[in-house]
């Protein structure tokens, strides 16, 4: 059924592709329903798939196919008799049984006469076909699930029978209103009820003889009156409530179409340019009302028009659309002066007392009369000012404005006009209108609008052929040019953070009315109450000068020098860097290197003097406040004021160089208030190198000057710092960030010092650089690991002039060739752990390796976990007969370990890394060996790691480290069988059945560390064993396998002891 759905959807768009194919896929469906033999549920699921065809291609298509034969009636009927109504696993079935009554139901007979004998075997008087029917409809409209819709159908079809209507008709519709008028919208039965009847009666008064259902219709509209759906809540009731109040004011109203109404050319296309070549004037003509037949407009009309018009305002789109359509179709059966009323009350929704609801609604009424050809040449110039307004509409509520929907409904206004309309008869409007839709079409921020109103262009365009410049607006801006705002907004417009720079590119074409009229009407607006508009108009300020300084039509210099404008301008530098905490997130960034940017240029141009240097009170000031604004207590604030620092121009920095890094050293070191404050660390350490490239380099000069001799010691310590920093937060591993820049500004700074003074480059610094970035390389964020693959070959691979002192040179050129310097892909671990990992066999890279493979061959990322420990599996594999690279290997990895105890972010992993080295046979040279020095320290080191552990994960680990661990001889067996044993116990019971589960798997794979005598008792005990009961029965099981394989049994401690709970041991 799933599979049929999935192929049955992609015709979803062009449901009519199906048409040739649903003829036999209905009768081969039917055939299973009509098979006695089918199971239920086989006929259940016919049915369903008979659905998911309907659903598609829509019912009204598909009901024409079903058989409806005579023969049909009664099995469809007795159909039902099997059927719950209340069993929602088959509504599908019942539905579809619906729509196939519906049609059988239409056979040309009278029902009496298939009763035949209504009298049964025993006496009984059967119920006739025709009440069964109507009981099967008056049942399954009162439901709640869709054969409510079918039901509706049924009893359109079946009512307007001849037989039906003379007999039931009446009957059906005393029950419809009872029932409607004792339903309450309050409730969610009385809604589900009403919705049915209301359905019944607009499908009834849709397709019944207007003859038929005249006599009941005043009835029908008082009860609907009295039902007061208006005030309802529910958007179904209510659209149903103006559906049969429309059907009802067409069943006052005479079926004939309006002689009055305006008709432009024909349908024929042929006969259109026919028509046109021959009578170049145009012949559309309003036909005068004189000839129409006189008769009386009952007064109900009145009450439909005025619900209809309500129903215009109504809060839900698909109401206002159905009253719309409403309209349209009763003013067409109204004379001409009632249909002109029509009009004039419809442009009174037009007011801007009125809310947008009334607007949108008032647009497709108007473009549906348009459209019908009944809004007259005449009223076009009361209407067209008012789709103008309605074409810029927006109103504010609160944060947000509305109007999107009303400036779409007057775009299909236009487009509707285009078709109904002679060129003649639009042609006083064409600037108006060709304006407004460009306008909208480019400028609107509304995607759906823009889109809207190039249609509505292009329709103009082509039906009226009189709109300036047609085609080329066209071909610029199409429907799909117009859906990419910055398309619009830039390109299209070449001619609001955006629309500011839409007035930036219109300067240049017009600079003196720019200068003249925009800007001073801009300036009021930008010191306004309304915060929007005044963001708006300080942009648009800021954009347009731009564009005249560009001109070179305001002066190149502004004469502010020494002026207490400069001031202000600093002030609010300072004061955009102090707010950064209160702006949200997304224009944060903007606003800090947009300060930033203007600091840079401000300093440049106004605080240096004749001498090229800075007022020396100017400059401790200004650095002493930046300085100490470094120690803010908000994050954001140190940030922007950290770059701040690094944008500042030499002549500023000179002689306080060591008082701005001791300043930005602050910030870099991890302090316990402030070690959340990643991101401050990340632009402080983007501020120290920037701040080094300003000053630049001289090895004898002073510290307070230059980076030299005496200072370079402590830009490396602050730089290398940054990449330990491995913060996590709720926004995961922040510290990365960190590491990046701390990366970034080592690299820059190391390529600056080798340009300049390649001497103050020590070889210990420069081990220290590769050795860190190496690690970064190895580790599992793959965005992290690429840029510091990057940085790793941008070092090694510098050559003007080449880096000293990079350890290993040669092996790492081998390692990475230039000629693949830029395919290899870091992103990828097929790619980048194969590398990586080749330098495990340099001894001055293979510590920092290792930490940062552990990372990932532990970490979670199935293809990053994948790929690293394969490599490193591979790496290992060569050294296995090396019995001196596999005892420093060895010796690493302990050391790793140590170094790292009780640091959860590298010996989680490690233990998980053990645990796959252990099963992949990677120390096998070590387990022939009694008691190998390897295997003790580890086992040691994992004794210290979970010593008093709550973290599941890592006993979890640990426990599959120890049982890898069996595989080596000597005493280590019983060790190891001692430390699972005490797991056994552990007061988790999950940890209990783990290591039970693993004890058990391990016995399998090493039986020789069992007596073959007592095998099968220990694996009984360990699988058979409830581990998740109480520990003293727990123990009491442990304590005997203990005495089976002559382990220590581990001893309690008391808990004043011990300190947190009891544990064991031996």
């Amino acid at each position: 059924k799933s599979l049929f759905s999935v192929i049955m959807d992609k015709y979803q768009e062009q449901p009519h592709l199906l048409d040739s194919h649903l003829e036999w896929m209905m009768h081969l469906l039917l055939d299973i329903v009509r098979d006695k033999r089918s199971p239920s549920p086989l006929v259940h699921l016919a049915f369903k798939f008979l659905y998911i065809i309907t659903k598609v291609r829509g019912y009204k298509i598909f009901l024409r196919l079903f058989p409806h034969e005579v023969a049909d009636l009664q099995p469809v009927l007795d159909m039902f008799a099997d059927q719950n109504p209340k069993d929602y696993e088959t509504w599908e079935t019942r539905y579809m049984l619906l729509l196939w009554l519906s049609m059988t139901c239409l056979i040309p007979f009278d029902l009496a006469r298939l009763d035949g004998n209504i009298l049964s075997e025993e006496g009984c008087t059967r119920m006739p076909i025709m009440d069964r029917i109507l009981n099967v409809a008056k049942s399954y409209l009162v439901v709640s699930d869709k054969a409510r819709d079918a039901a509706a159908v049924l009893v359109s079809r079946f009512i307007i029978r001849p037989d039906v209507k003379q007999k039931r008709m009446a009957d059906f519709l005393d029950w419809a209103l009872s029932t409607l008028s004792k339903s309450s919208f309050q409730t969610m039965e009385g809604t589900i009820v009403m919705d049915g009847m209301l359905q019944a009666l607009a499908q009834l008064f849709k397709h019944g003889k207007r003859d038929d259902c005249l006599p009941y219709a005043s009835t029908v509209l008082e009860c609907l009156d009295n039902c007061k759906l208006s005030e309802s809540n529910q958007t179904l009731l209510r659209k149903l409530g103006v559906k049969l109040v429309q059907r009802l004011g067409l069943t006052f109203l005479k079926p004939k179409v309006a002689k009055w109404r305006y008709q432009r050319g024909c349908r024929s296309l042929a006969a259109n340019l026919q028509f046109s070549a021959q009578v170049p004037v145009a012949q559309n003509l309003v036909i005068a009302a004189d000839d129409e037949e006189e008769y009386d407009i009952p007064g109900e009309v009145e009450n439909v028009i005025e619900q209809l018009l309500i129903g215009l305002k109504d809060k839900d789109t698909i109401v206002r659309w159905s009253a719309a359509k409403g309209i349209g179709r009763i003013t067409g059966r109204l004379p001409k002066e009632l249909a002109d009323d029509v009009v004039g009350s419809l442009l009174d929704c037009f007011s801007f007392q009125e809310t947008d609801n009334s607007w949108h609604g008032g647009c497709l009424a108007l473009a549906e009369l348009g459209r019908r050809g009944l809004l007259l040449p005449s009223r076009i110039t009361d209407v067209v000012p008012v789709i103008l307004k309605a074409l810029t509409y927006d109103e504010k509520r609160g944060a947000c404005s509305v109007g999107s929907n009303v400036r779409d409904a007057a775009c299909y206004v236009c487009w509707a006009f285009a078709r109904a309309y002679d060129p003649l008869e639009l042609k006083p409007f064409v600037n108006q209108i060709s304006s407004a839709l460009v306008i909208a079409a480019v400028f609107d921020r509304d995607i759906n609008c823009r889109r809207a109103a190039s249609a509505a262009f292009q329709e103009n365009v082509g039906r009226q052929g009189t709109f300036p410049h047609g085609i080329d607006i066209v071909t610029a801006a199409d429907y799909f040019a117009v859906g990419n705002r910055v398309n619009c907004f830039l390109n299209i417009s070449v001619i609001r953070e955006l629309s500011t720079k839409a007035l930036h590119n219109l300067t240049p074409q017009v600079p003196e009315y720019m200068t003249n009229v925009v800007l001073p009407r801009l300036l009021p607006l930008a010191v306004g109450t309304d915060l929007h508009t005044r963001h708006g108009a300080i942009l648009a300020c800021a954009e347009i000068t731009h564009a005249l300084y560009k001109l070179a039509l305001s002066l190149s210099k502004m004469p502010f020098r020494e002026d207490p404008i400069i001031d202000g301008w600093q002030w609010l530098i300072n004061d955009s860097l102090r707010s950064l905490p209160l702006v949200s997130s997304t224009a944060r960034q903007q606003i800090k290197e947009a300060a930033v940017s203007a600091l840079a240029a401000l300093c440049n141009e106004y605080y240096i003097n004749e001498q090229r240097e800075a007022n020396p009170a100017l400059q401790g000031e200004l650095l002493q406040q930046y300085i100490s604004e470094l120690q803010n207590t908000e994050e954001m604030v140190r940030c922007g004021f950290s770059l701040a620092l690094g944008a500042l121009p030499r002549f500023l920095l000179k002689g306080k160089l060591q008082q701005v890094l001791e300043g930005l050293k602050k910030v870099i070191c991890i302090s316990r208030k402030d070690v959340s404050f990643a991101e401050s660390r990340r632009d402080g350490l983007k501020a120290t190198a920037k701040v080094c490239q300003t000053v630049g380099v001289k090895r004898n000069g002073p510290q307070d000057e230059f980076v030299c001799k005496d200072n370079v010691v402590q830009i490396y310590t602050m730089l290398l710092n940054g990449m330990s920093d491995y913060t996590t937060d709720s926004r995961g591993d922040v510290g990365a960030w960190v590491r990046e820049a701390a990366m970034t500004s080592l690299m820059e700074v190391t390529l600056l010092l080798v340009q300049n003074e390649p001497e103050l480059l020590d070889a210990n610094i420069c081990k220290q650089i590769m050795c860190c970035v190496a690690q970064q390389s190895a580790e599992k964020i793959d965005r992290f690991r690429a840029h510091a693959g990057s940085v790793f070959l941008t070092l090694l691979n510098f050559d003007n002039p080449p880096i000293p002192h990079i350890p290993h040179r040669e092996e790492l050129e081998r390692i990475f060739p230039r000629s693949e310097a830029v395919t290899l892909n870091w992103n990828a671990p097929s790619q980048a752990f194969p590398r990586i990992t080749q330098l495990l066999g340099l001894p001055t890279y293979q510590y920092y390796v290792l930490l940062g493979l552990t990372v990932s061959v532990g970490g979670l990322t199935e293809t990053t976990v994948r790929y690293s420990a394969q490599s490193l599996f591979d790496y290992m594999k060569k050294i296995q007969n090396d019995l001196g690279a596999m005892n420093n290997f060895c010796e690493t990895l302990l050391q790793v370990f140590e170094d790292n105890l009780l640091n959860d972010r590298v010996s989680v992993p490690l233990l998980k890394m053990l645990d796959q080295m252990l099963a992949n046979g990677c120390f096998d040279i070590f387990t022939a060996e009694e008691n190998h020095p390897f295997s003790l320290k580890l086992l040691t080191l994992c004794k210290e790691e979970i010593k008093k552990s709550k973290d599941i994960q890592k006993l979890r680990s640990s426990i599959a480290v120890f049982c890898g661990m069996i595989q080596f001889q000597g005493d280590m067996r019983k060790k190891v069988l001692f430390q699972l044993f005490l797991l056994l116990c552990h007061p988790f019971p999950v940890i209990r059945k783990t290591t039970a589960s693993q004890a058990y798997e391990m016995l399998i794979t090493y039986s020789d560390i069992v007596d073959p005598d007592i095998l099968d008792e220990v694996m009984t005990v360990l699988s058979d064993t409830n581990w998740d009961a109480e520990l003293p029965l727990v123990r009491e099981k442990r304590n005997y396998l203990c005495d089976l394989m002559k382990v220590p049994k581990p001893q309690l401690v008391s808990k004043v002891e011990c300190g947190v709970f009891a544990i064991e041991f031996s």
